[in-house]
């Protein structure tokens, strides 16, 4: 099991970049939430097996169809920093 927290650059906004990052989680049975940022990237946090999370880091590198991702910047936080409210789906939050 791995916790990564990760930032995607490029054109993201605007092109269902976040609801296809949910589907292809909820697929690989990942939880965690996807969501914009202000300065115009997208935030992923993810939870799940190693394998399934490698994966969704490979798509993420491409995006859905009309997105444009300039670069990736994936980093590992530490299990021990999930508390017991963690969500068991994967979710679109709100801009932040």
């Amino acid at each position: 099991m791995v916790n990564k927290q990760i930032f995607v650059t490029g054109q993201v906004q605007g092109v269902f970049f976040r609801d296809s990052t949910r589907q292809k989680a909820v697929a690989l049975k990942l939880t965690g939430m996807v969501r914009n940022l202000l300065d115009g990237r997208v935030e992923v946090h993810v939870v799940g097996e190693s394998s399934a999370v490698q994966i969704l880091i490979k798509w993420l590198e491409i995006g859905p169809k009309y997105a444009k991702v300039s670069t990736i910047e994936v980093i590992d936080l530490s299990l021990a920093t999930l508390d017991n409210q963690h969500s068991t789906d994967f979710e679109v939050w709100p801009t932040a």
